[in-house]
């Protein structure tokens, strides 16, 4: 028989661990739960990112305990205060939820992130309010700076640190500024700011302050800054104004350097300004009189001055006698020669000249002067220096496709025409003859003094060789001559003596049915000989063609005396003829017929 276990209850099994004995109270779920609500309603409500502000209650080696009324208080690392070494307990500071709970359990506070949140929300305003804010350089980064403004780092370009040129980054890193934010970026909260910006607002207001003090023709005191090809700027403490090269100086000025240089301090007379366009044109010059107005008695009608070449163009050159004081010397007063001259080839920047006063206006400002007024006419007297037919020693000045100008002396020349070149040859253009600056022979062939012109000569100097050429080259004759040139219409074709001929194309064809080309040596028959035009025509081909018409004559000649020699015989022997004397005259006859049908 199986015997049956009861199990023994223990002495506390039915205890009931709940209940505490010292709140003997008890609540229902109901009441309970409306306890739990009235208890959490005591704490705030919080979310995470939210910014609150809280009080130290505690300070831990690695944290500090911060209460913002929540049921439990937070954590913040030390590392987020070393901006306060002395942090405190009871200290208030503003801080963002970052975690109601993390993983251990506990509230995640951040004063780093709420001083980053707080001072991008400032940043923002400044930037839609134009406000300045304060910032300290942090670093140097690649093009530009670090700025800590309010615990955010911002960047400051390099070219936004100061109106000038900045190269040393390194002067900067420490340095507490006033900056203006002009960009933002939300999406990244990143911030731009600029000093240069400050500056150049200080500057603007300053400017505005002179502008609105100036009065035209009034002296200020500025400092050269910056000297440009056009002019100089000029700093008149605060606002530039612009000094153009025209107004430097009353004499000419090539380059503002000449004069100015940067640093230099110097008086100014204002001219003209502008408010909306916040522009000042400045003069150095009119602060002295103007120099025609102080014009020394010396200098008048018919006074022999000396200047120095300020100006060229092509009408002639103008001489400054004296600072702002020129004069213009026209192409026409510079030689007593009739041709043309230019004046760029004549002065040169610099050079200095005697001339002589021709005209002065003072009112007008203007005076002309002469440099071959410097020396007698050489025209009022030319032919007794230079007579016709006396020989002279010339330089080539210009060429041109009709002739060759020739100057004797400064201020004499003529022209040489083409066909005056050469007794026997003919030129295309003068160039093939001589070039310009080469030393020529001519002879004076005439005389134009009212109009300040000679006639030149160069085959005049040797004796007409046509009158011989006549005799040596008469029509007929037969010479060698080479081919120079060559077209479809002839040939020019050099004989001896160097005595050009022409030859048309109809006349270059050979025995062998080719023609002469070019430089090809063949013996020509003159054709033509005109001693006034001084044109000589040959021809190859009646060389031979020559030769075979004298060939057919002969022939014709032969058999005609040979036929009158047979009738002679014929009719001295018998009265009447014979068949045989017929048949014998028949064979001359027919002999003479088949000359002439080969003739033919």
């Amino acid at each position: 028989m199986q015997e049956q276990v009861t199990a023994q209850a223990s002495a506390h099994d039915d205890f009931d661990w709940s209940v505490d004995k010292r709140n003997v109270a008890h609540y229902t779920d109901d009441t309970r739960e409306q306890m739990d609500q009235l208890y959490g309603g005591t704490f705030k409500a919080i979310d995470e990112a939210e910014l609150l502000q809280g009080i130290i209650v505690g300070l831990t080696k690695t944290d500090a305990i911060i209460n913002i009324g929540f049921k439990s208080d937070g954590l913040v690392s030390l590392n987020e205060f070393r901006d306060m070494p002395n942090v405190q307990i009871g200290e208030e500071i503003e801080v963002m939820v970052v975690e109601k709970e993390d993983r251990h359990g506990h509230l995640h506070l951040s004063r780093k992130m709420a001083r980053q949140l707080r001072a991008w929300q400032k940043i923002v305003d400044f930037y839609k309010t134009g406000e300045v804010v304060t910032g300290t350089i942090t670093s140097k980064t690649k093009g530009g700076l670090i700025v800590d403004v309010y615990g955010l780092e911002t960047f400051l370009p390099g070219s936004q640190i100061d109106v000038k040129p900045v190269t040393d980054y390194d002067q900067y890193v420490g340095k507490t500024m006033d900056f203006k934010v002009v960009k933002i970026n939300e999406a990244i909260r990143n911030a731009v700011v600029s000093h240069k910006a400050l500056i150049e607002s200080d500057i603007e207001q300053q400017r505005s302050v002179i502008i609105s003090q100036l009065e035209k023709g009034q002296v200020l005191e500025g400092t050269v800054k910056n000297v440009t090809d056009f002019g100089a700027f000029i700093d008149l403490g605060g606002v530039d104004g612009l000094l153009y090269i025209t107004d430097i100086s009353w004499g000419r000025v090539t380059h503002p350097s000449e004069v100015l240089e940067n640093g230099k301090k110097l008086n100014v007379v204002v001219l003209d300004f502008d408010d909306e366009r916040k522009r000042i044109s400045l003069g150095l010059k009119q602060l002295t009189p103007h120099p025609w107005d102080n014009l020394v008695g010396e200098i008048s009608e018919g006074a022999k001055v000396k200047g120095k070449v300020v100006n060229i163009e092509d009408y002639g050159a103008f001489l400054e006698i004296q600072p702002g004081v020129e004069g213009l010397v026209h192409v026409s007063e510079i030689t007593w020669s009739s041709q043309p001259i230019n004046a760029k080839e004549f002065f040169k920047m610099g050079e200095e000249h005697e001339a002589v006063v021709v005209t002065l206006d003072k009112e007008e400002r203007k005076m002309s002067l002469s440099i071959k007024q410097m020396t007698e006419d050489p025209w009022e007297t030319i032919e007794n220096k230079y007579p016709v037919d006396s020989r002279h020693k010339g330089t080539v000045k210009n060429i041109t496709p009709y002739g060759v100008f020739v100057e004797l002396e400064t201020g004499i020349g003529g022209m040489i025409h083409i066909s005056d070149l050469s007794w026997i040859k003919r030129y295309n253009h003068p160039s093939e003859f001589t070039k310009v600056g080469d030393e020529i022979d001519v002879t004076i062939l005439s005389i134009d003094k009212e109009n300040r012109k000679l006639a030149l000569g160069h085959k005049q100097l040797e004796e007409d060789p046509w009158n011989t050429f006549e005799t040596v080259f008469p029509i007929g004759s037969v010479h060698e001559g080479s081919v120079t040139r060559k077209d479809e219409k002839g040939a020019t074709v050099q004989l001896q003596y160097g005595l050009e001929a022409y030859a048309p194309a109809r006349h270059l064809k050979m025995e062998d049915g080719n023609n002469v080309e070019a430089d090809q040596i063949a013996q020509f028959v003159i054709i033509e000989f005109d001693r006034n035009d001084k044109r000589i025509m040959v021809s190859h081909t009646r060389t031979w063609e020559q030769g075979k018409i004298e060939e057919k004559e002969a022939t014709k000649k032969d058999a005609a005396s040979e036929a009158k020699k047979a009738v002679k015989n014929v009719q001295s022997k018998v009265e009447k003829p014979t068949l045989g004397d017929l048949g014998a005259l028949a064979a001359i006859k027919d002999k003479m017929k088949k000359a002439e049908e080969g003739d033919n």
